[in-house]
């Protein structure tokens, strides 16, 4: 089958010093962006999030098949559920499930079983990766290349999120399978991560850590 190509639209050439400009400033804005714990019940518009959401979903993605699938959750039962069951594995974790190595790893972050931000916060963001996809008829597509995908489109997520104004904590408890069975997903879908989204608290604190140098992370030949 011949693909069905059209011209490329919205794209803007620039001059090397627009290009210099551009970037410094956005460097500077998601300098700022820091992992929170400390979440303001606040509300936030709907909206705002509606359109992170379709930042997300504009990420390149192996074949164009998408394979991810984002619930908002506002509901404070359907929260008070999730840090439940969350706190319940973390508690494990923190408790004899993880090597020491790790507990040291997370040592400067000051985290630690309690997770008082699921509730707190006003949305969480279940992203779900999906193995492979239905048909209306029942037959299953194959995705490919399905966590580098769901992986760029978190990470454009985060991004949309702290330039709209908020911030946000990504949140991994292990296992995560309790997330399928309190939102109702299907078993083509498996937890990739619980985003926490809002406003930071007043006086909302911070670990004092740095980033890698540019030499440190890059390489140019």
């Amino acid at each position: 089958m011949e693909p069905r190509l059209i011209p490329l639209a919205g794209f803007q050439r620039r001059s090397p010093q627009e290009l210099r400009e551009r970037s410094r400033k956005f460097l500077e804005t998601m300098r700022c962006r820091r992992t929170v714990r400390h979440f303001s019940d606040r509300p936030v518009d709907r909206e705002a999030i509606e359109n992170c959401l379709l930042v997300a979903g504009s990420a390149p993605s192996g074949a164009n098949l998408q394979p991810w699938h984002f619930v908002v959750i506002g509901d404070p039962a359907v929260k008070q559920q999730i840090r439940a069951a969350a706190e319940a594995e973390e508690r494990e974790f923190y408790g004899g499930r993880a090597p020491q190595e790790w507990l040291d790893a997370l040592a400067p972050l000051g985290t630690d079983a309690e997770k008082p931000f699921l509730e707190t916060a006003p949305f969480l963001i279940a992203i779900f990766a999906q193995s492979y996809g239905l048909l209306p008829d029942g037959r299953k597509v194959k995705n490919y290349y399905v966590q580098e995908s769901v992986g760029i489109a978190t990470g454009m997520l985060i991004t949309a999120i702290h330039r709209a104004g908020l911030a946000s904590l990504t949140h991994t408890p292990s296992p995560m399978g309790f997330l399928n069975t309190i939102l109702h997903r299907p078993v083509n879908e498996k937890p990739f991560l619980l985003l926490v989204v809002g406003y930071p608290s007043d006086g909302a604190l911070v670990p004092d850590i740095g980033k890698k140098s540019l030499d440190e992370i890059a390489t140019f030949l």
